[in-house]
């Protein structure tokens, strides 16, 4: 029995609905474990309902942490936890213990955690992002073990031209393949990505320093590492005012990163399409369509301007 966590009613309906039944109880059993093998208490559940279970935890050995459970068989903690320690803590969070095979991982909890979002100052945003990305990028020590952004984009690709229900999407989609390829060709490097670098997952720590969370680890060059975060600014309705935005955010890091304008935006709207076309394989409605199509519709028209 469950000592450690009472989790609400509706926690466990949304959890049985997104993972299922087993995996709820597998869960269960799972903390029971880890709060012995780890020494864990004061459990605190982030309903994400993502791709794993969070939870903050106090550790005796380790002070405030965070723990992971998710499905091994998904691999994402997996590539997670690699990265991580090839990292070591430089601008990442650190990561103390992992059970990969049965899928449970001991990460540094980043305090007070404020994530980039919160910071009001697009200028800031911008530097921070800026400053955290320069230098970022490593040569992974086993480059066999991770994916490829390219397979990323020709997986999403194969599963929507099986969907009838979204064809303009496919054809997005398939468009999108088409431009990574060529963004590919010309910029090749074979380095350790974060793969999901956003607002969300750059926090702020104790010292006034933000930290990098939740890396995916894909392997691919680090331009592909920069739209997610442009991508985070669309935002509300897509106006005039949204447009230019984009397009000046696109000439900041231009500039600062020394990336050239029209390849930003092929990468953005390469990741606005993945993006959306996941959204539709983890089960958005038809009724949701239009407002996933409005979006890469959005990025296509910055990739032609």
């Amino acid at each position: 029995m469950n000592k450690r966590y009472s989790f609400k009613q509706n926690e466990i309906e949304n959890i049985i609905n997104r993972f299922g039944k087993d995996f709820y109880e597998k869960v269960l059993r799972d903390i029971e474990v880890y709060a012995e093998k780890w020494t864990l208490t004061f459990f605190q559940f982030i309903p994400s309902y993502s791709a794993n279970l969070v939870f903050i935890c106090d550790s005796a050995n380790f002070g405030s942490v965070v723990l992971k459970l998710g499905n091994p068989s998904f691999g994402e903690l997996f590539t997670e936890f690699n990265t991580l320690c090839q990292y070591n803590g430089r601008r990442f969070c650190r990561v103390f213990d992992a059970d990969i095979e049965n899928g449970a991982i001991l990460e540094e909890c980043v305090q007070p955690g404020n994530p980039l979002r919160d910071e009001s100052s697009l200028d800031k945003r911008l530097s921070v992002f800026c400053s955290l990305y320069k230098g970022l990028h490593i040569t992974p020590a086993r480059e066999e073990i991770y994916p490829t952004y390219t397979e990323w984009v020709g997986r999403i690709t194969e599963y929507m031209s099986k969907r009838q229900d979204c064809k303009e999407l496919y054809s997005y989609m398939k468009k999108a393949k088409d431009i990574c390829l060529s963004v590919s060709t010309l910029y090749s490097q074979k380095m350790l990505l974060h793969g999901d670098f956003h607002h969300d997952n750059i926090l702020l720590g104790n010292d006034g320093k933000y930290i990098i969370i939740d890396p995916k680890g894909v392997i691919g060059d680090p331009v592909f590492d920069v739209p997610r975060f442009i991508l985070n600014e669309f935002s509300g309705e897509i106006t005039t005012e949204l447009y230019k935005k984009i397009n000046d955010i696109i000439c900041i890091l231009e500039k600062n990163l020394n990336i050239p304008n029209d390849i930003l935006k092929q990468c953005l709207y390469v990741e606005t399409a993945m993006g959306v076309c996941w959204s539709v394989e983890d089960g958005s409605t038809p009724e949701e369509y239009p407002s996933l199509i409005k979006n890469v519709a959005f990025a296509e028209t910055i990739l032609n301007t």
